[in-house]
């Protein structure tokens, strides 16, 4: 064998079926907690860069904005708005991004067949299209130093209908996203 040493190695059985069967009750708590309730609690969205949010309809209340810089997938520091809603029902919610994989598009989405409730949401948002309403709207001029002091929306209620918003971070307290189905495929991007 001139001078070759084999090495042999063993597993563990008891350490690795014990880790696996760990494993795998832990993830089936989770689905079958998700699976009863259809509730998610505390859901961040960030550090995938832009990805897409695009509804029917939203009905919130107790809305705020307010500029601020923040991070992206290019950036450190793009100009952005952050939103944020008490509580608010979404329907036809549909959240998508786009990878590009070799020469191919990949599409990851995530809708919901039902409307969605969310409590606690706060999204930091690039470019929002939509028509808007607002009950309430107050637009205020603060005196700071910090330029993301010095101005604020606010609204008891708000509703944006046919909206596309270019999202860059989104969390929620919780969420009820009832019919939801999640996607990947190919798609036709030029």
């Amino acid at each position: 064998m001139n001078g070759a040493v084999i090495m042999e190695s063993k597993t563990n059985k008891k350490v690795f079926w014990g880790a696996l069967s760990a494993g795998l009750l832990a993830l089936g708590i989770l689905l079958v907690s998700f699976g009863l309730s259809g509730v998610a609690y505390a859901v961040p969205i960030a550090g995938v860069g832009d990805f897409y949010v695009e509804f029917d309809k939203l009905e919130g209340e107790g809305y705020k904005f307010y500029p601020k810089l923040g991070e992206t997938s290019n950036s450190d520091a793009t100009p952005q708005g952050t939103n944020i809603i008490e509580k608010l029902t979404i329907d036809n919610l549909q959240l998508y991004k786009d990878f590009q994989v070799g020469g191919e598009w990949i599409r990851v989405k995530i809708q919901a067949s039902k409307p969605v409730q969310i409590s606690g949401l706060q999204h930091d948002a690039g470019l929002i299209e939509a028509n808007a309403k607002f009950q309430n709207l107050a637009l205020a001029e603060n005196n700071s130093t910090d330029w993301t002091k010095q101005f604020q929306q606010t609204s008891s209620t708000i509703i944006l209908e046919n909206a596309k918003l270019k999202t860059h971070y989104l969390f929620q307290e919780t969420i009820n996203m009832a019919g939801m189905k999640l996607t990947v495929e190919k798609i036709d991007k030029k």
